[in-house]
C-alpha cells in the first residue's frame, strides 16, 4: 500500500477499540514469568545449551601481542575458545563502527577478544579468568574538550545548515546570548543485558536474542558471517529494555553464533554488565555553543547552534542541532556539527538521539535569553513560534500545537504562582523553583509490513517482525487489527519478533507506533478485500463491526469467510513524498517544580507535567506509561547520569548499575501527562505519531531551569550534581 496522499476517513476513525485505554495484553505473561526473554530459551533446542563468557580488551587502543589460552583450555568443562585467529573470516558492516570481535588490533576498551564456551556458566567464567593477554598499548584520545581545542581530528560530517546571514545578524542584535553547554556520555542501563542463544542445524543458524530491529540484526549477522540471509533466523519476541542500545548487531549475537559453531551445540552468551557500558553503544558526550540574538521585544533574529561530539573512526556524530533547525522562527540561522575522533567505545543512538542532548542545551539557552529580555519564558517561546519550516517557508508543519502545549501546561501547573525572582521561594530548608522547556521530536516513518490470518472460528492472528521493548507493541497492534476487522481485542493473537514474519519498522526512532500499526492497517485492508469477496460482497462497501460484515443490505458473520479454509493476507505500508511536502514533528511542554536543600545542595523533583501533541493517541494508557517513563529518564539525565571517562586509560569507570546512577522510586514525584486532541492525516492512515521519545525531549532542561529559578545558580554542565550548586547557595539563616 502506498501512502502518498493525506488520509481521509477510514476504518480506524471508528475508534471502537483504537483510542481506548486497554491494558497491555503481554502484562500477565511478564508478571507471571511466562514471557520468554533471550537468555530463557531453555527448551528451544534438542540438546542443552552450553555457556559462553566474553573476554573484553583491557586497553583502549593498541594491539594484542600474545594471548595465552592453554590454562583456559585445560579448565574443567571447557568446550571451545573462539578468538579472531579461529573465528574464520568476518566481514565489516556499516552499522558497527568497530569489529565486534577484535584482535590483534584493539579499537576500544572492552572490545570482545574471545569467548570461552563451557558446560556451565560458572565453568566458562572461571576459564575466562585464566586467559592472559599481553598488549602493546598506544596513546589514545579520550577527551572531547581537548579534541575540540586542538581541532586536528575535527571533521564536518555534514554541511553546515545556513539561512540568511547569521554572523551579521548576531553582531547587530540588540540582545544576545553566547553560551556553551556540556552533556556527558550516558549509558542505556536497560534491565535485560545483551543476551543471545545461538544454534546451528546444518548450515541454518537460529539466534534467540534481544534486538530491537529484527531485519537489521539478521542482515548484519549474515553479512558478518558471510552466509546467505535466508540461512539466518532471528527471534526476539520480548525485550527487557533497549533505548537504542539494541538497535544493532552486537557482540553477544555474533559470538554466540561463532561459539555454537565451534562447540557444535547451542550456546548462550550474556554480556556482563561492565561490557554493556564499554562493549556496546552509548549516548556520546557533547559540547554545544548556542548563540541567540533578538530584538528588545523578544523576536529572535539570529539562532546559532554548534555541537561537538566524538566517536570511533567511521562512527556518526550526535545530531544535537537538528531540533534547532525547526523549533523556533528566526530569519538568520546556523546549525553545525563537528565530529572528533576519539578512542572511546562507540557512540550511537540512545532514546531520542539528537533532540535529547540538543534540547538539554537549547532550552536552557531559551530560558537564559528570556531572562535577559525580561520576558516570561513561556511568552518568549510563544513569540517565536512558527507554523512553517523556518528554512523553507513553503513547507508547513502538518500539525504544530506547541503554543497550545505551553498554554495548557501553564494553566494546569499553576505557572502564574512561579516567582520571577530566583531564590525567593522557601519551604522550610528547601529552595523551591519552577522550570519549563519545550519538547520536540521529528515524526519518523519507515516501510512496515504484516501478515494477518482469519481462522474458521473467527480468530485473527497478526504476524510481523515488529518488536516490543516494553512499549506496548503487542497491544497497539492487536487494537489495530481488532478495529480494522470489527472484532474484540480478545479475539486477536499477535505474534512479534521473528524474522520469519514480514519485515516491520522495528522499535526505534519513535516510528514503531505509527509505522508498524500502519503496516498492520495495510495487511488488514488486504484481508478485508478477501473476506468481502469470499462472502460475495463489494469490498468498497463492506462494513466490519461486532464480528459481522455488512454490505448491500446483507450481513454475515466474519468467520463465515474462512469456512472453506484460513484466509491470509500480507501487505506493507510504503511512505511516499508527504515527508517532503510537510514537516512532520511532535511537540510537548514540560513543567517541573524542584526543591534544592539550602544546606547540602541536594535537588529533589516535587512535581512534573508533560503536555504532548503527537497525533492520534492509539492507547492513552500505554502512551502515558511511555511518557512517564521518559520523564523519569529525564530526571536521571538532569541530576545523576554520567558515564565517567578515565582520561588516562580510555574507559567508562562507573560501568555497572551501582556506579551509574539512574532514578529510583524515591526520586520520582507525582507525574501528570496530558495529550492534546490531535489527528494528523499526513502521518499515516492511523493519523498517529510517536510519543515514547517525545516524553524525554526537553525534560532535563526543564529541571535545570527549575533549579535556576529555585537558587539563582545557572548550571550549564550536566548532570546538576550538588557540587555544582554548593558554592552559590545562600548562607544558612
Amino acid at each position: 500500500m502506498k501512502f502518498d496522499t493525506p488520509a481521509g476517513r477510514n476504518p480506524i476513525d471508528a475508534q471502537t477499540v483504537i483510542g481506548k485505554p486497554h491494558d497491555r495484553i503481554d502484562g500477565p505473561l511478564k508478571v507471571t514469568g511466562k514471557a520468554t526473554y533471550a537468555h530463557e530459551w531453555h527448551d528451544a533446542t534438542p540438546s542443552a545449551p552450553a555457556y559462553g563468557v566474553v573476554v573484553g580488551a583491557g586497553i583502549a587502543t593498541g594491539t594484542v601481542t600474545r594471548m595465552e589460552l592453554d590454562a583456559a583450555r585445560r579448565s574443567p568443562g571447557v568446550l571451545a575458545i573462539v578468538t579472531a585467529d579461529t573465528a574464520g573470516p568476518l566481514h565489516p558492516v556499516k552499522r558497527n563502527a568497530a569489529p565486534l570481535l577484535g584482535g590483534p588490533k584493539v579499537h576500544h576498551y572492552h572490545q570482545a577478544l574471545a569467548v570461552v564456551v563451557a558446560e556451565t556458566f560458572e565453568q566458562a567464567r572461571a576459564a575466562a579468568g585464566q586467559i592472559r593477554i599481553r598488549y602493546a598499548p598506544q596513546r589514545g584520545h579520550f577527551d572531547l574538550a581537548e579534541a575540540k581545542q586542538a581541532g586536528a581530528s575535527l571533521q564536518t560530517p555534514e554541511p553546515d545548515a545556513r539561512v540568511g546571514d547569521f554572523e551579521k545578524a548576531f553582531s547587530q542584535a540588540a540582545v544576545t546570548l553566547d553560551a556553551t553547554y556540556h552533556t556527558p556520555d550516558q549509558s542505556h542501563a536497560m534491565m535485560e543485558p545483551h543476551a543471545t542463544m545461538a544454534a546451528w542445524e546444518g548450515d541454518q543458524l537460529t539466534v534467540w536474542t534481544s534486538n530491537q530491529m529484527i531485519d537489521w540484526g539478521r542482515t548484519d549477522l549474515a553479512r558478518t558471517l558471510g552466509i546467505a540471509k535466508d540461512k539466518v533466523r532471528l527471534v526476539s519476541p520480548y525485550i527487557g529494555g533497549g533505548f537504542g542500545g539494541k538497535l544493532f548487531l552486537r557482540s553477544d549475537a555474533l559470538l554466540a553464533a561463532l561459539a555454537a559453531r565451534a562447540a557444535k551445540r547451542p550456546v548462550k552468551v550474556a554480556l556482563q554488565r561492565p561490557l554493556i557500558a564499554n562493549n556496546t553503544t552509548h549516548r556520546p558526550a557533547t559540547l554545544q555553543r548556542i548563540r541567540l540574538g533578538a530584538t528588545p521585544e523578544g523576536s529572535l533574529t539570529a539562532i546559532g547552534h554548534e555541537s561537538w561530539s566524538g566517536n570511533l573512526p567511521g562512527g556518526s556524530p550526535e545530531e544535537a542541532v537538528q531540533q534547532t533547525r525547526l523549533l523556533y522562527a528566526g530569519p538568520n540561522r546556523l546549525a553545525a556539527l563537528r565530529l572528533a575522533t576519539l578512542d572511546l567505545p562507540e557512540g550511537n543512538a540512545m532514546r531520542a538521539p539528537g533532540e535529547t542532548p540538543g534540547l538539554m542545551a537549547l532550552e536552557i539557552a531559551m530560558d537564559e535569553m528570556a531572562i535577559k529580555l525580561g520576558l516570561d519564558p513561556i511568552e518568549f517561546r510563544i513569540r517565536n513560534d512558527t507554523q512553517v519550516d523556518p528554512s523553507n517557508p513553503e513547507r508547513p508543519f502538518s500539525q504544530r500545537q506547541l503554543v497550545q502545549c505551553l498554554r495548557t501546561g501553564a494553566e494546569r501547573f499553576g505557572w502564574q504562582r512561579r516567582s520571577v525572582t530566583p531564590g525567593a521561594v522557601r519551604d522550610g530548608r528547601w529552595l523551591v523553583g519552577m522550570g519549563v522547556a519545550a519538547g520536540f521530536r521529528n515524526n519518523l516513518v519507515m516501510k512496515s509490513g504484516a501478515r494477518v490470518r482469519l481462522a474458521a472460528d473467527g480468530q485473527v492472528t497478526v504476524e510481523t517482525d515488529m518488536t516490543d521493548i516494553g512499549t506496548g507493541s503487542y497491544t497497539i497492534i492487536g487494537q489495530t487489527a481488532a478495529e480494522m476487522l470489527g472484532v474484540p481485542l480478545q479475539q486477536v493473537t499477535v505474534k512479534l519478533g521473528d524474522s520469519r514474519y514480514p519485515v516491520a519498522a522495528g522499535s526505534g526512532g519513535q516510528w514503531g507506533a505509527n509505522s508498524s500499526t500502519a503496516g498492520v492497517y495495510a495487511a488488514c485492508m488486504a484481508l478485508r478485500t478477501k473476506v468481502a469477496q469470499a462472502l460475495g460482497m463489494d469490498p468498497a462497501a463492506a462494513q466490519f463491526e461486532a464480528g459481522k460484515v455488512t454490505a448491500g443490505g446483507r450481513s454475515r458473520a466474519l468467520a463465515d469467510a474462512a469456512q472453506a479454509g484460513e484466509l491470509v493476507a500480507e501487505d506493507s505500508i510504503e511512505f511516499d513524498t508527504l515527508q517532503e511536502k510537510y514537516q512532520q514533528s511532535t511537540f510537548a511542554a514540560h513543567f517541573v517544580e524542584v526543591g534544592v536543600d539550602v544546606a547540602s545542595g541536594e535537588s529533589r523533583i516535587r512535581r512534573m507535567l508533560a503536555v504532548c501533541a503527537a497525533g492520534r493517541i492509539l492507547n492513552p494508557k500505554t502512551a502515558r506509561s511511555q511518557v512517564i517513563g521518559a520523564m523519569t529518564m529525564g530526571i536521571g539525565a538532569a541530576l545523576s547520569e554520567e558515564l565517567v571517562v578515565d582520561r588516562r586509560l580510555g574507559f567508562f569507570v562507573n560501568h555497572d548499575l551501582a556506579g551509574y546512577e539512574v532514578p529510583v522510586h524515591a526520586d520520582v514525584p507525582h507525574q501528570e501527562v496530558v495529550f492534546l486532541d490531535e489527528s494528523d492525516a499526513v502521518s499515516s492512515p492511523m493519523k498517529a505519531k510517536g510519543v515514547g521519545e517525545l516524553g524525554l525531549c526537553g525534560v532535563s532542561a526543564a529541571v535545570a531551569n527549575a533549579v535556576y529559578n529555585a537558587t539563582g545558580i545557572r548550571v550549564r554542565t550536566y548532570p546538576l550534581t550538588l557540587d555544582k550548586l554548593l558554592a552559590g547557595l545562600p548562607d544558612i539563616a
